[in-house]
């Protein structure tokens, strides 16, 4: 594994990023939703921060199975979703890779009419998109690498740790 971002930077982005936040909606509720299971850490290291009335809820897409590093079908339950109809709602995920799976959870979030919709992730790599969206707010660009720890995975394998590593082929 190669070190990508240390455990200081990314404290450094999201202390940066809840900033951010704070500044666009301070004095408005927000529901802040994190798509499972990548967004956790992050999820809970910003909300933490935001010094706001909020509520959080959860939301499960998922596009990876098992070993895959090709992005599948994209599947989404929202049964531990709140309601956010006519409420700001902020999307957390870990990371736009291809963009398929948070273009599909922002289309699936308006049709249930937010008074607004925006969204967050942790890395944004590079060279990857293939959706015509940007996310509003990211705490880091990374390069075309398979990525882990920090709530990121690889069959279900290091989220725990407190860093972003590249792995290396052999390790995939």
């Amino acid at each position: 594994m190669r070190l990508v971002l240390s455990e200081e930077q990314i404290r450094d982005g999201v202390a940066d990023l809840s900033r951010q936040i704070t500044g666009d909606y301070r004095g408005r509720p927000l529901t802040v939703l994190g798509a499972l299971t990548g967004s956790l850490v992050f999820l809970s290291d910003l909300i933490r921060q935001l010094d706001f009335r909020l509520q959080v809820g959860l939301i499960r897409a998922r596009s990876y199975r098992g070993r895959s590093i090709l992005p599948g079908a994209l599947t989404i339950q929202d049964a531990e979703m709140p309601e956010i109809a006519g409420r700001d709602v902020l999307l957390l995920d870990d990371i736009f890779d291809t963009g398929r799976t948070l273009a599909g959870l922002v289309e699936t979030l308006r049709e249930l009419r937010p008074a607004s919709l925006k969204t967050a992730v942790l890395l944004l790599k590079q060279g990857r998109s293939e959706v015509p969206m940007v996310p509003d707010y990211y705490c880091f660009e990374i390069p075309d690498v398979f990525v882990v720890g920090y709530g990121l995975d690889y069959n279900d394998e290091y989220r725990h740790l407190p860093h972003v590593a590249a792995l290396d082929k052999d390790e995939l």
